[in-house]
């Protein structure tokens, strides 16, 4: 599927009978996989979509980077956004029933802003869930991240694990404490599909995956590139976000000629993993977008 030859693997769900009101394209976030959004693409087919999604180059099913398939690792998000392009024309422009509408989380998110700017006519609308605008660099401050991690990668250490990343294994992780999710069932849900097939898991970054987020992340807040986005944007942030900065969400949002900002108190990250009344005002939101 991809120009190098790598594979990408993807998923179509067709809604079966009645109307029909679009395809969403579904883009997930770092760590994620296909069987992670069971519940959101059968949400997505109740309101009538069609839905299409893959797992990004080195997690997922994909195609992994490096030999310790665990490391979190990409060289350039040109590489991402190449993907995605070869999904789109290969997958989803010759079946899919138009309009074309983008769903996507944090990483996911990040890509689908660049993807836009790139290629400003072939989605009709965006949801951008908790996306991922800017890190959020505590407890160091983000000068001193990019200068060590631009000293890692021009030394070779482009493949090696950011410092307390190596023991961050999705096997071991527990609820307690997380900063995903307050819903301990649907918390489960990815441990569950660990469980059933431990390739789906990827830990934590690499020196290079650092570095190309952070020079994708500058891309992005440089003046003048969003505001060529002129797709209509819908970002939900989450209120009690810990993983991505809400502050950037907000300053993204007021550059861009068509977009809405909405903030769930009380969401952390992940809000479509989050519990009933938080994804039911997500819902709310996605619904009242969707009809203007």
């Amino acid at each position: 599927m991809t120009g190098d030859g790598a594979s990408i693997r993807f998923g179509i769900w067709r809604r079966v009978g009645g109307n029909l009101r679009g395809s969403v394209v579904l883009l997930n976030g770092r760590r994620e996989f296909l069987e992670k959004y069971g519940e959101t693409i059968g949400d997505l087919q109740r309101k009538e979509f069609d839905v299409y999604s893959f797992d990004w180059r080195g997690q997922g099913m994909s195609k992994r980077l490096l030999p310790d398939r665990l490391k979190g690792h990409i060289k350039n998000y040109d590489r991402y956004l190449q993907d995605l392009g070869d999904f789109i024309n290969q997958i989803v422009k010759p079946n899919a029933v138009r309009p074309i509408v983008f769903l996507a989380h944090s990483m996911g998110a990040h890509i689908a802003l660049r993807f836009m700017h790139d290629h400003p006519k072939v989605v009709y609308k965006a949801v951008l869930v908790a996306p991922l605008i800017d890190i959020i660099p505590s407890p160091y401050p983000k000068w001193l991240i990019e200068i060590l991690t631009r000293l890692a990668v021009n030394t070779g250490f482009a493949d090696a694990y950011v410092p307390g990343a190596k023991h961050k294994n999705p096997l071991q992780r527990t609820f307690e404490g997380n900063p995903l999710t307050s819903d301990p069932e649907r918390y489960r849900v990815e441990r569950i599909a660990l469980d059933d097939n431990p390739d789906l898991a990827l830990g934590g970054l690499t020196f290079g995956w650092l570095a190309a987020t952070l020079k994708s992340i500058s891309l992005l807040r440089r003046p003048g590139y969003v505001d060529r986005i002129k797709t209509p944007v819908l970002i939900v942030g989450a209120g009690k976000d810990r993983v991505v900065c809400a502050g950037a969400m907000k300053s993204v949002c007021s550059r861009m000629p068509d977009c809405r900002l909405r903030v769930i108190e009380g969401a952390l990250h992940e809000v479509l993993m989050e519990t009933d009344p938080i994804r039911q005002e997500f819902w709310h939101e996605f619904d009242m977008f969707m009809k203007y």
